[in-house]
């Protein structure tokens, strides 16, 4: 995934990278593939085809790993929502900061760039 200006830009070739890994975090959308990866993690990201450095992000839940490797956030929230994180957690790991700074900074209007 390209890097502009500490955003990540989902382009042509990191959804390609990320295809498998983008794939499986969408299907966690159903409650039995949930239950199934749940069941055992490494063997559903195996069905899915994850290369051994998108298993082992998604085993560890290394969130920027995950988007260094092709992921899309809106993918990756899926399998953030399967461990009861929220969208502002995630938001708080990739910024450095806690889920209660997160918030308040996005209360605040959000960071601003100079």
């Amino acid at each position: 995934m390209s890097k502009v200006r500490d955003n990540y830009v989902l382009d042509v070739s990191a959804g390609r990278r990320g295809y498998a890994l983008n794939r499986m975090c969408g299907s966690l959308t159903d409650p039995e593939n949930r239950r199934r990866f749940l069941a055992d993690e490494a063997a559903y990201c195996d069905a899915y085809g994850l290369s051994p450095e998108q298993k082992r992000a998604i085993l560890e839940r290394d969130w920027t790993a995950m988007l260094d490797l092709g992921a899309s956030i809106f993918y990756t929230v899926k399998l953030a929502m399967v461990d009861k994180k929220s969208v502002q957690d995630l938001g708080a790991v990739f910024t450095g900061m806690t889920t209660e700074e997160f918030t308040a900074t996005m209360r605040a209007g959000g960071r601003r760039f100079g």
